[in-house]
């Protein structure tokens, strides 16, 4: 027998093969852990002659739980195989860079912190639509770690008019539960177009020759100014000397 749960976990213990047709009326249960290392909560929810129905909580991983019980006198026991998951709440999309030129690399990262069990687990990288990118865990993993994928590629014009998002998907179908699926919020990149080399070329040149016109006009300024200051302070000082001579030295 197998059951799987979040949080708390609804066990059913049946024991109609081992008390078919018994009407007595005591029926004793006893329930633990096949590794006792936390205690078991347990409430007791319906019974009757031959069954019994726990809520059983308190159980933070994967496990045996055994049932022993007494039926027609005699003692027996059951095991369920008990899977605990943690469903993907959040997921995180980072882009790096944001604004990238047409060519250039660009780094998709997807983070989903405290999944379990994560060889259950699978990020995809998207594209729009398109899947760039999907990454699985093994078993090797530990358990409610953050789980990562990364994904590089080059950037291409039509990026730019694309979202990309990460979706997170926690598959416990085989395990006898259900699908989870979560999305990361949308991003989108920025994309350019690089300048060529010899178009940067002509621009440095240009650039170049502009500066050294107007370096060149400021300092023909600056020259003519003095020259015609130095002309006219000259004409000045003759006539203030042709004032001071005596009246007797003029013709």
């Amino acid at each position: 027998m197998s059951s799987f749960g979040f949080g708390t976990l609804t066990v059913a213990l049946f024991a109609l093969v081992c008390c078919s047709g018994s009407d007595e009326k005591t029926f004793e249960v006893h329930m633990r852990l096949e590794k006792l290392i936390t205690s078991l909560n347990k409430i007791l929810l319906l019974e009757q002659t031959q069954w019994k129905h726990y809520l059983i909580s308190n159980i933070s991983h994967d496990t045996v739980l055994w049932c022993h019980f007494t039926c027609s006198g005699k003692q027996k026991s059951m095991s369920s195989n008990v899977s605990v998951y943690q469903p993907p709440r959040q997921v995180f999309l980072t882009l790096q860079p944001t604004w990238v030129a047409v060519g250039k690399s660009f780094t998709i990262e997807c983070r989903v912190p405290a999944v379990e069990p994560l060889d259950s687990l699978t990020l995809s990288l998207l594209r729009g639509s398109e899947t760039l990118h999907s990454q699985t865990f093994g078993k090797a993993a530990p358990a409610l770690q953050e789980a990562t994928a990364t994904f590089s590629s080059m950037a291409h014009r039509e990026d730019g008019h694309h979202n990309f998002s990460c979706l997170a998907v926690l598959d416990l179908m085989s395990r006898g539960g259900e699908v989870f699926c979560t999305h990361s919020a949308p991003k989108m990149l920025e994309i350019y177009e690089p300048v060529p080399d010899s178009q940067m070329v002509i621009i440095v040149t240009v650039v170049s020759v502009l500066l050294f016109l107007f370096v060149t006009s400021v300092l023909l300024c600056f020259i003519f100014s003095q020259h015609w200051r130095q002309r006219r302070m000259g004409t000045y000082g003759v006539r203030a000397a042709w004032r001071r001579l005596p009246q007797a030295f003029r013709p």
